[in-house]
């Protein structure tokens, strides 16, 4: 489908693809990943066509259509339907066509808009819209009365609505809330045609894709599988590269010490140019190492406060007249690691500013301790930054009256150091504006850390970096995120916002993920009847939580046997290919007859864990029934 052969390209004297060449099939669903900067959206642009390349060849079949986010989202009168609609371009075209045509012609016409679907096509345009967080009244409102994130969702709805042969989509969750990724894994894993993503979100790169392109120091390469299938083999791939090197660093020293030892022997003197021969021929191995990622710092809060940490009684919140979020009865503790679930628009960032203090309650009482210390931080809040001062300047004017090498340390332990603190904001990118406006939110030690978005802008190694930051501050901290990665490894407690409340979702974020695919959220939300029977409702959750603590050793144990089944038929069949070359048994039969037992030892195992895992399998099945 894609081919590209030795493509390079640079700006001014950074060359961000050098000779880079890969080959991706038809059908294919590619995630393309590197380190922010390193040209991935430079490739879509040549892709394109937007760019023209300095040299290389980028191939793909004749008619094939490219799609790809627009960047200038829809703004004007037209419905977001009747947008999404008008993607399909050939479609539109026809429709109007079919006004006025008569006859054989129009016959024509309908027997091609009924081949490419012409009359579903409403329907799946309100499918995508729906999946994407539009319900059926947004659908037929104007463009124009939503706001510019809203409006990149249609723009994204539109592209996945004309199919293109090719779908080149540059970081789509970055315009999505939890519930439109959930939604966008699921329908980029039955994506029909080929798919290249550029994505930082491991659950996506995990679940929709089936290959990685990895771009790293202007070379490209392609791996099977998802991320983590990748990383494994990026590892072992850097381990032998560093073998190899090792070996041929060794065979460099014993060639050269044999020349500057014999090279004025005459009776050497033959030994020592084919030697040196050999030196020359020995082309260096490019070590394969990985760039360290920044870390992140969070301080520990000084002086930990006593529980509970903040008490909300009967709350209410919102803005003038207009009521968000009513009656909230919480507490969260000093340790709590909390999740906003629930989709944009349902009153998360009104729940943060309430917890955080920067809006009072209309009704109600908030508790705390005088000296709690609360951390806020929001995407958009980078228009805060001085663009025009360093990251040493804005420490700085946190610590007056500190030694400059003290503000300057500070600044290096928030990912600042050396010269890269005298980098003016306006220079720097968004990944690092991210990680110094976490670092001034956060400069105090803050009882709660509150983080509203926290990974845009961050690439996977820096997304990895925030995790281990997070787990270990000490303090309180309220997430709202669309990664799904981050939240299950940082999250122990998740909160449900929507219809004017906030309470405890008891199950877990695969659950969640049902109840969106499902579109039943809605009554997972919906507050509850008086007279109802709630109290029975939540006892059936709450036993079934605790059913899927009691059950989780089993699913672990399941998890593990599968695993080494896993590794004992890959070793199985390294065996087999291995005996299958009848020669092996004649050049060394003694290591064929090992590698027979080894086999059978091999099957043996498979056996049993075979049988543990049957075993287990219906145990759970038993107890989960």
């Amino acid at each position: 489908m894609l081919t590209v052969q030795d493509l390079t390209y640079r700006i001014g004297d950074r060359i961000l693809l050098d000779h880079a060449s890969f080959s991706i099939p038809s059908g294919a669903r590619v995630g393309l990943v590197g380190r922010n900067g390193a040209g991935k959206s430079t490739l879509f642009g040549l892709i394109r066509g937007d760019l023209v390349p300095e040299g290389g060849e980028i191939g793909m079949p004749r008619q094939a259509r490219i799609g790809s986010v627009a960047q200038e989202a829809p703004g004007g009168p037209e419905t977001l339907i009747e947008v999404v609609l008008a993607a399909d371009t050939e479609r539109t075209a026809l429709m109007a066509a079919a006004e006025t045509a008569e006859g054989f012609e129009r016959a024509e016409i309908e027997t091609r808009l009924n081949d490419i679907g012409a009359y579903s096509a409403p329907a799946r345009a309100a499918s995508i819209l729906h999946g994407l967080g539009f319900d059926a009244e947004a659908q037929n409102r104007p463009c124009s009365s939503f706001s510019g994130g809203w409006r990149m969702r249609v723009a994204l709805a539109a592209v996945l609505f004309s199919e293109p042969d090719l779908l080149l989509l540059d970081e789509p969750t970055n315009y999505l809330d939890l519930e439109g990724t959930l939604w966008l894994y699921d329908y980029l894993a039955r994506y029909p045609h080929t798919l290249v993503v550029i994505s930082h979100d491991r659950e996506l790169l995990d679940n929709a894709v089936d290959h990685i392109l990895h771009l790293d120091r202007g070379k490209l390469s392609v791996y099977r599988g998802g991320y983590t299938s990748f990383a494994r083999q990026l590892a072992e791939r850097r381990e032998l590269n560093a073998k190899m090197q090792a070996k041929q660093e060794a065979e460099r020293k014993h060639l050269q010490a044999f020349v500057d030892r014999f090279r004025a022997k005459a009776s050497k003197a033959k030994q020592a140019q084919s030697r040196l021969k050999r030196l020359a021929k020995l082309e260096p191995i490019v070590p394969l190492t990985a760039e360290d990622a920044l870390s992140f710092n969070l301080p520990n809060p000084e002086a930990p406060l006593a529980p509970p940490l903040i008490t909300l009684d009967r709350v209410d919140a919102g803005y003038g007249d207009r009521k968000i979020l009513q009656r909230l009865s919480l507490t969260i503790l000093p340790d709590d690691r909390i999740a906003l679930l629930g989709s944009n628009g349902n009153g998360k960032s009104t729940f943060c500013k309430l917890v955080a203090g920067r809006l009072p309650p209309l009704a109600g009482e908030i508790r705390h301790p005088g000296k709690l210390e609360v951390a806020y931080f929001a995407q958009h809040q980078l228009d805060e930054l001085d663009p025009s001062e360093s990251a040493y300047q804005h420490v700085a004017a946190r610590m007056q009256g500190a030694p400059v090498a003290r503000a300057r340390a500070r600044a290096a332990a928030m990912g600042f150091p050396g010269s890269k603190a005298d980098t003016v904001v306006s220079s720097l990118s968004g990944g690092e504006k991210a990680r110094l406006l976490m670092g001034l939110t956060a400069f105090g030690g803050p009882h709660l850390l509150i983080l509203d978005e926290p990974t845009n802008h961050l690439d996977i190694d820096s997304r990895a970096a925030l995790i281990d930051a997070i787990n270990s501050y000490e303090g309180a901290v309220i997430l709202v995120s669309h990664d799904r990665f981050l939240i299950e490894a940082c999250a122990d407690r998740l909160w449900l916002v929507g219809n004017g409340t906030v309470k405890p979702f008891e199950g877990d974020l695969e659950e969640y993920r049902r109840l969106v695919l499902a579109g039943a959220l809605d009554e997972e939300v919906r507050p509850a009847k008086k007279g109802g029977d709630t109290g029975s409702r939540q006892d059936e959750r709450r036993a079934a939580a605790e059913r899927r603590v009691a059950l989780a050793p089993i699913r672990k144990r399941i998890e593990t046997v599968e695993a080494r089944l896993l590794r004992l038929t890959e070793i199985i069949a390294k065996i087999d290919a291995a005996l299958a070359d009848g020669a092996a048994f004649q050049q060394d039969p003694e290591k064929a007859l090992d590698l027979s037992h080894k086999r059978a030892e091999a099957a043996a195992a498979l056996h049993r864990l075979e049988e543990e895992w049957l075993t287990l399998s219906s145990e759970l099945e038993s107890a989960d029934g």
